[in-house]
């Protein structure tokens, strides 16, 4: 993931904490703020030491980056997303994973269309 499309600063965080609109599930806590003007869309990620090691903390960021890079055409630009990892999602594996960050995403009201066709 480009370092455009990271959020890092504090006053970031807060500026969509306090802004922006949340959705949650069991897992993740999404929190969303329009930014017409941006050509592009930003995450930051928060996974608390209560989830686990350093490890397993890392790994769950590089999950979440990865689906947000496997969607990055199909989300729609101008937003600043901040996730939040709940303890649930240190013993998912990838496709658990994201399947549950498409549905809290489905959730806040962004459509992404599953393009994964299923072999029978």
């Amino acid at each position: 993931m480009k370092k455009m499309n990271r959020i890092k600063k504090n006053k970031e965080f807060q500026t969509v904490f306090q802004k922006g609109q949340s959705n949650a599930n069991r897992q993740f806590v999404l929190y969303q703020l329009d930014k017409p003007d941006q050509e592009y869309f930003r995450i930051g990620l928060s996974v608390s030491k209560k989830i686990g090691n350093a490890v397993v903390r890392n790994r769950i960021k590089r999950m979440i980056r990865q689906v947000f890079t496997e969607l990055k055409e199909k989300i729609d630009s101008g937003k600043d997303f901040v996730i939040i990892a709940r303890k649930p999602c240190a013993e998912m594996t990838y496709e658990e994973f994201k399947k549950s960050l498409l549905h809290v995403l489905n959730r806040s009201g962004i459509r992404i269309q599953n393009t994964e066709t299923k072999i029978k």
